[in-house]
């Protein structure tokens, strides 16, 4: 499922890019979940970084294209952006908010079935996977890969990632909970570790890539280190 944002005030283009959507969909099977915008301003209110895709037109009355990218980008890393313009112009300030192409209008249906393929095959080489949740007043999609670990701290959650820290209101037993699946354990009952960045154990401490020591409490050992050793058997038969 693909999700995707169009942002159009001119009704017949944004029932033209919906019409395209609909057409690729039958075309190539791939599944789409539309939501429709006729300003800048629809997408902004209550934004939060869970599409895939915006496809925005630049010249809008209220909001420009341009702006709702700007402030998108304040928001959202990750979401692929292409806009939709009357001239290409308008399209050159694209660079500035990170925007994978433009389309001209009238778009037609090859350009337009091109393109979703560019945006389709860019989504399939970073897809995997994250999470998403809400920190500092804006949302954040962070790979689980990069998370380091977890820390309880009173009513919140410090997530700790390769690039840095993320204070979230939420329990460490919830965000175990978000993270099932992956290669997360709790060394003691105040740290969750990601399995793939321990280096080693020495006696009651576990050490990670990045430095960080954490403790090991004598009620998690034992299933820490079993889950440790279950983690590189199955990464060394992986490779």
């Amino acid at each position: 499922m693909v999700r995707v944002g169009v942002v159009e005030d001119d009704p017949h283009s944004r029932d033209l890019a919906v019409a395209h959507l609909a057409r690729y969909q039958e075309e190539r099977g791939t599944r789409f979940d539309v939501s429709v915008f006729d300003d800048g301003a629809g997408l902004l209110a209550g934004y939060r970084a869970d599409y895939d895709l915006l496809l925005l037109d630049i010249e809008m009355e209220r909001v420009s294209g341009m702006a709702a990218a700007r402030r998108v980008r304040e928001l959202d890393d990750d979401v692929v952006i292409v806009f939709i313009t009357n001239s290409p112009r308008y399209a050159v300030g694209g660079y500035e908010v990170q925007a994978l192409n433009y389309l001209l209008k009238p778009v037609a249906y090859p350009a337009f079935a091109q393109e979703l393929d560019r945006v389709r095959a860019q989504l399939a080489r970073r897809r995997r996977r994250t999470v998403l949740f809400q920190a500092d007043g804006a949302y954040h999609r962070v790979d689980v890969a990069d998370i380091t670990y977890l820390e309880s701290a009173g009513h919140r959650v410090i997530v700790h990632t390769l690039t840095g820290t993320h204070s979230v209101v939420s329990s460490l037993k919830a965000m175990e909970a978000e993270l099932d699946g992956a290669d997360f354990r709790r060394c003691n009952s105040g740290y969750l570790v990601n399995l793939a960045h321990v280096t080693g154990v020495e006696q009651n401490d576990c050490r990670l890539r990045d430095g960080t020591v954490l403790p090991i409490s004598r009620p998690k050992r034992r299933a820490f280190l079993s889950a440790l050793a279950a983690h590189i058997g199955s990464v060394g038969a992986a490779s």
